[in-house]
């Protein structure tokens, strides 16, 4: 069985930075696609970020600048670090993966962003 699992999620002060790791296990070689979606409060979950095995990367536009996706997909493991946060950033963060035409999601993990 296939899981994700993310770390580094917490509370931090706007203008502040936190870094998210996620790793997959279980039978799977090589994923074609890791990345982040969140979910603010009331909202719909959204994307955040992503990379694929080749390393390319795709970031939502509000993102681009402060936040910076890296993955070792030999190993199946992607970060997010992210910095200038603001409030807006606040939300549940899930990890997901694509692998053989599946999509595999983490359980996420809380960002809070104080003013």
């Amino acid at each position: 069985q296939v899981q994700l699992v993310e770390s580094g999620g917490g509370l931090v002060q706007a203008g502040g930075s936190l870094r998210l790791s996620c790793a997959a296990s279980g039978p799977i070689f090589s994923v074609a696609v890791m990345g982040w979606y969140r979910q603010a409060p009331g909202k719909q979950r959204e994307l955040v970020a992503t990379v694929t095995r080749s390393g390319e990367t795709i970031y939502q536009d509000s993102m681009k600048g402060r936040f910076t996706i890296s993955g070792d997909n030999g190993k199946n493991v992607v970060h997010l670090q992210m910095s200038s946060l603001t409030v807006d950033d606040t939300g549940v963060y899930y990890c997901y993966a694509t692998y053989l035409g599946k999509t595999y999601w983490g359980q996420g993990t809380q960002v809070t962003v104080s003013s």
